[in-house]
């Protein structure tokens, strides 16, 4: 769990590809790839209509449109794969019946289907919103919650990051520009922090986080400026260029 930003997505894959996959001896290799078995779901791009559908599976004729039968995602997977489904919250709001029937290692049924099909995977859910506060407004139920739940992991925000460790900042500003250009260049990132420090105030809050700070650094590489909308800046940018 954690604000908009601050790297769900990255450690969810970090999680997912360290997973235990055996070895097959007799072909010489692994018995699956290390990259293929995770796989990121976010809830957001399915409408609301198709994402049990989209999830679970439907059967042919079970609503205008399904000209076939269609798996869903969980019943395409095999045992060492993990899924990461993002806005988790929308998956339970939209999907109680077979998502409590998951979280138990139950049978889930296919869309107007009859025969029920067991999922194999691991769950990784993530969200930006308070599970706390959900709980309390009985949006997301507790049982669902503890099933789901063997362990949180709270994302620190960029700006307690940096309150915590002031060389954090220089750490994720060398790590971005090597990612953009192919290389690291002390000169050019002592350049950025430059430019961050004369365009924002030194208690600038990073709302957007390290996904912010990634699009500071783009901006500043392609403009040699970065404006924060809606934020308090100095204008010493804006004189540079007159």
């Amino acid at each position: 769990m954690g604000e908009t930003g601050t790297g769900k997505g990255a450690a969810a894959a970090a999680i997912g590809r360290s997973g235990f996959i055996p070895f097959d001896p007799k072909a010489n290799k692994f018995s699956d790839s290390f990259t293929r078995t995770f796989i990121a779901i976010n809830l957001s791009q399915y409408s609301e209509s198709l994402i049990e559908s989209e999830l679970f599976g439907h059967r042919k004729g079970a609503f205008t449109g399904a000209i076939d039968a269609h798996a869903g995602i969980f019943a395409r997977v095999v045992r060492m794969d993990r899924f990461l489904l993002t806005r988790s919250v929308k998956f339970h709001a939209l999907c109680k019946s077979n998502c409590y029937r998951f979280s138990r290692s139950e049978p889930s049924v296919p869309w107007a289907a009859i025969e029920k099909q067991r999922f194999e995977g691991r769950v990784i859910a993530a969200t930006n919103r308070s599970m706390t506060e959900l709980r309390q407004a009985q949006l997301f139920r507790d049982d669902f919650y503890y099933r789901l739940c063997s362990d949180v992991l709270i994302m620190p925000t960029l700006r307690q990051r940096i309150s915590e460790e002031p060389g954090e900042l220089d750490i994720l500003l060398t790590h971005a520009i090597r990612q953009l250009i192919g290389k690291e260049d002390p000169g050019l990132t002592a350049f950025v922090k430059a430019r961050i420090a004369r365009s924002l105030p030194p208690d600038y809050s990073w709302p957007g986080n390290v996904r912010e700070l990634e699009q500071c650094i783009r901006s500043i590489l392609l403009t040699g400026a970065y404006h924060a909308a809606g934020k308090n800046q100095t204008n010493d940018m804006e004189a540079d260029h007159h």
